[in-house]
């Protein structure tokens, strides 16, 4: 269908594309210059005396994050049930146990007031989720945190640019913050990632382990004057580590950030205004003290079945999405932790009738109206 509204497109000009050309050209496409000077530009975007170490994926860097905190075999680690699988298999990589916790009704976020009893002699941290771009009630974790002396690793795969209490997430106060570039994030490097932290000593060890465990990346070994063939293997690492041609494309990817921020902040109230009266269930909104990085634009059918609404408006050339598939669902974490729905209520219930709608920068204001016209007749019929 040559009309299809997909269910998200990425932005990429052609500042992107020179940069890339460019960068071919270059014969340094590995990590090197442009990728050192990505970090740097996402560090002083940020602000806040963080540091930023790329990786090839937002999943690499929680890794690294975990790892770098010390998680080791039979440790617990506490985050959302809600949530991409990615969040939670990071742990396991690192021989411990994911503990899950049920999400708010409303935010759909982790629930702070589950967290504390879930919380055993054997945890050591806690990955919060920033689902759909609103940020967690970072102001409980950091209470719970402090109680237990739990490490945070945030989860904010979806959180960028999102505030709280006016600081940008990857500026509070959690051990290290997590970013996503994947395609359909809010700006992307087609694959990759963005560790951010103020702890010298868990940056070193993060960036030593991204590339094999080697004391120097290979931008210093062959660009030194001192032998380049010199390296020492000091820990056995993994190969995390983000490309100049990927980084080409993230440097002008932040640059226009804000403004896709913007854009997309505008769309969610376009929707709003739009939405109002259907028969939905629409994204929380965010108060006074949070800026909404409105990665998804997720909503809650109260009278249809999800999945026929899905192919109906798949019919009409308008694609979606269902964000999440709860992990008590999947069969590994079902199986090996022995969960079910009756453990986690509110997620089992939400996953029942949600489904995200097209929220991407290329989209116009009439790409919007097609999308809400197509609900509007389906609604309609189903409900008679």
């Amino acid at each position: 269908m040559n009309d299809f509204l997909p269910f998200a497109l990425p932005d990429i000009g052609d500042e992107e594309i020179d940069e890339v050309i460019s960068t071919l050209k270059s014969g340094w496409v590995t990590t090197g210059p442009v990728t050192k000077k990505f970090e740097s530009n996402f560090a002083s975007y940020l602000g806040g005396g963080v540091e930023a170490i790329s990786v090839n994926s937002a999943t690499a860097g929680l890794h690294l994050a975990l790892e770098a905190l010390g998680i080791g075999p039979g440790d617990e680690v506490l985050t959302t049930v809600y949530t991409f699988t990615a969040t939670a298999e990071v742990v396991r990589y690192l021989g411990a146990h994911p503990v899950f916790v049920d999400i708010d009704p409303k935010t759909l976020n982790i629930d702070v007031t589950k967290i504390e009893e879930r919380v055993t002699k054997r945890t050591k941290a806690i990955i919060p989720v920033h689902f759909a771009g609103l940020p967690c009630n970072m102001d409980a974790i950091f209470s719970i945190a402090k109680k237990h002396n739990l490490k945070i690793v945030e989860d904010a795969a979806h959180a960028l640019p999102a505030r709280y209490n006016g600081q940008l997430i990857g500026t509070l106060a959690s051990d290290v913050t997590v970013f996503s570039f994947y395609a359909t994030k809010t700006m992307t490097t087609g694959e990759g990632g963005m560790i951010v932290t103020r702890d010298a000593m868990v940056a070193q060890r993060i960036k030593t382990m991204r590339l094999h465990g080697i004391n120097r990346d290979a931008f210093d070994r062959y660009t030194s004057n001192k032998p380049s063939w010199f390296y020492e293997v000091v820990a056995p690492g993994f190969k995390y580590n983000l490309t100049d041609i990927a980084s080409s494309i993230g440097i002008h990817q932040l640059t226009k950030l804000e403004n896709f921020r913007e854009k997309r902040a505008k769309m969610a109230l376009l929707y709003d205004e739009n939405l109002k009266k259907m028969p939905l269930t629409l994204p929380a909104k965010p108060n006074d003290n949070l800026a909404h990085a409105w990665h998804l634009y997720t909503v809650r059918l109260n009278n249809m079945d999800r999945d026929q609404f899905v192919v109906k408006m798949a019919e009409k050339g308008v694609g979606t999405s269902v964000h999440f598939i709860p992990l008590h669902l999947q069969p590994y974490w079902r199986d090996t932790y022995k969960l079910s729905s009756q453990m986690f209520p509110v997620a089992s219930e939400v996953f029942s009738n949600v489904v995200s709608l097209p929220l991407y920068t290329r989209m116009s204001s009439s790409d919007q109206m097609r999308v809400v016209d197509a609900m509007s007749e389906i609604l309609r019929k189903s409900c008679g």
